[in-house]
């Protein structure tokens, strides 16, 4: 992979204070914030049309949200993730622990065997901390891509991420509420998920930092990873990728 064609300027990584491990604070209620109605179905749904003849990999594969689903399909899933604490819920949950899955960096995809899809949803792409990482998961993925396979992520639209203003309602319930606020440093596309979780009594604070990339830079990381673009949709039910798309869902195929 040639990184010359992308800027070296974002090559660094976030210089911020070490953060809360969000991932074990969110394993037990990840589940209650984030399976969306209607969001998660669509996207299993269009992954497993995506799947082929398997089998499949799921980078930050988590507490199952989408694999679950996929393998009671019958779809062979693998995955990887960062967090011992989401995979032990994942394995607590009938089926989880027939999941094989590989604790580690899913930027290296460090698995063995090729696979039909890779595939990453809710954002979590973004959650690698700068350019060098983002473009080392495209093109590590890309070498465990059988011909013809798929590589799937969702992301946000820089500029709707700007426009937006206010906190975002996560989960509410007479016993919780949970809000999300988000706030972008374009001179270093980051942004942080400030999350304020009030339950039981008690109020906490945790942010998730994020590095964003527009579609043409994703499109760049993809070629010189060996893909190509396939299809771009405004939402995982396949709704047309537009002007007004406040994400979108890339598919890029290795030829």
């Amino acid at each position: 992979m040639n990184p010359g064609l992308l800027n070296p300027d974002l090559l660094n990584p976030d210089p911020s204070p070490p953060r809360p491990d969000y991932a074990t604070e969110f394993a037990d209620t990840y589940d209650r914030w984030f399976a969306k109605p209607g969001v998660s179905p669509a996207t299993v749904n269009a992954l497993a049309a995506l799947a082929g003849a398997g089998p499949v990999l799921e980078l930050g594969i988590g507490t199952g949200r989408l694999a679950l689903p996929l393998k009671a399909r019958g779809i062979d899933v693998h995955g990887i993730d960062g967090s011992e604490a989401m995979v032990r819920r994942l394995q607590a949950k009938p089926g989880g622990a027939d999941i094989p899955v590989t604790i580690g960096d899913f930027a290296e995809v460090p698995v063995t065997g090729s696979f039909t899809l890779v595939y990453l949803g809710g954002g979590t792409f973004f959650e690698l901390p700068d350019q060098a990482a983002q473009a080392r998961c495209f093109a590590n993925a890309a070498a465990h891509l059988a011909p013809g396979g798929l590589l799937v992520l969702d992301a946000h639209v820089p500029e709707a991420l700007a426009a937006a203003t206010g906190p975002e309602v996560v989960a509410e319930g007479d016993d919780h509420l949970a809000l999300c606020y988000r706030r972008l440093d374009p001179s270093t596309q980051r942004y942080r998920s400030h999350y304020v979780i009030h339950e039981d009594g008690r109020t906490r604070h945790l942010h998730v930092a994020f590095r964003y990339a527009g579609h043409g830079e994703l499109d760049l990381m993809a070629d010189q990873a060996g893909l190509r673009l396939k299809e771009r949709w405004g939402t995982w039910a396949g709704a047309p990728f537009t002007r007004d798309s406040a994400y979108h869902v890339s598919v890029y195929e290795r030829p």
